[in-house]
């Protein structure tokens, strides 16, 4: 690797920071609250009991998290040099944004946030039966996130800084004007974009806005679950995720200083990559059932692994 100061704010990323309540609840708990394992959705009214019932009936973890947070978090980790990463979201000002503040600056991520004065800092109920999760997230503060800060020249720095860029699908859903800035600037001056297709209620209820941005990413990344959907949305009649992938990766492209890459995990299975209408299928080490404590943040800990060693490439 070369030299750190090289290396100073390489990667950025942008998107909702959450602070993870994580419990192994019970089938009856999925069944009251209408919750399907391998999911991610936003609440509704008839969770947010949920939070509390969790804090008091279950053994319940605090963790600082967020998809492209997490991604974040685990690439500078990979990374080993502080600052080579830089991250931008809304917190609230309360215990909880000072708790996430403190644990992203300890992780070495240079973390820019917004502060919302009214909302208070956003929370994901992370549901855990049998090591399979299912994503509850109330956004509060992180639905606030407005592009007048990632326009102050203090943050846009960042951007400027930065040659790699990720965001997960999820960030569609808060602030597209943010995403449509950084992107059009990776655009124009040859930098890599990237984001995530995030969640199936992301291909399905904000496909539009997806597709808008889909011309300017570089490498897409999902899950099996998530490729499909998206072919579902998109009329493809497949469920092949190989086949999907080289769609996806075939779709049409803002720049021509990039092909676009395709990145599908299958959990234990092989991950698919396409590029150039074909596909590599890259075997996954197994681990032993006991040694699986669960798969929250399974996909953005690999998102933050391949973008550490993305970012090595150049």
């Amino acid at each position: 690797m070369a030299s750190s100061s090289n290396y100073d704010g390489i990667l950025l990323g942008m998107g909702n920071p959450l602070l993870d309540i994580s419990a192994v609840v019970d089938d009856e708990f999925l069944t009251k609250y209408d919750i399907k394992l391998n999911n991610a959705i936003l609440a509704e009214e008839k969770h947010l009991p949920m939070y509390d019932e969790m804090s008091s009936k279950f053994n319940v973890e605090y963790i600082a998290g967020g998809a492209t947070q997490n991604s974040i978090k685990v690439a500078q980790w990979m990374l080993q040099t502080p600052g080579v990463t830089s991250y931008m979201g809304s917190i609230g000002k309360d215990k909880y944004g000072e708790a996430m503040k403190k644990d992203a600056t300890a992780a070495g991520v240079n973390v820019h946030y917004y502060e919302d004065e009214s909302a208070p800092t956003g929370t994901c109920g992370v549901c855990v039966v049998g090591g399979e999760r299912s994503l509850i997230a109330n956004l509060s503060a992180a639905n606030c996130y407005k592009v007048d800060h990632l326009k102050q020249p203090e943050n846009w720095a960042l951007v400027e800084k930065a040659k790699f860029y990720y965001i997960a699908g999820f960030f569609l859903t808060v602030s597209p004007e943010s995403i449509q800035l950084v992107s059009e600037h990776a655009a124009a001056n040859n930098k890599v974009f990237t984001m995530n297709l995030s969640a199936p209620f992301i291909c399905e209820f904000f496909k539009d806005v997806q597709e808008k941005f889909l011309p300017y990413m570089d490498f897409v990344f999902g899950n099996e679950t998530e490729a499909r959907t998206f072919s579902k949305v998109h009329g493809w009649e497949t469920e092949d995720v190989e086949q999907i992938a080289i769609k996806i990766s075939q779709l049409p492209k803002a720049t021509g200083t990039y092909k676009r890459t395709t990145v599908i995990t299958q959990g234990a299975d092989p991950v698919v990559v396409a590029e150039d209408g074909k596909v590599k299928k890259y075997p996954v080490i197994p681990l032993p059932k006991e040694k699986l404590v669960d798969t929250n943040g399974a996909g953005d800990a690999f998102v933050g692994g391949f973008m550490s060693q993305l970012v090595k490439l150049t």
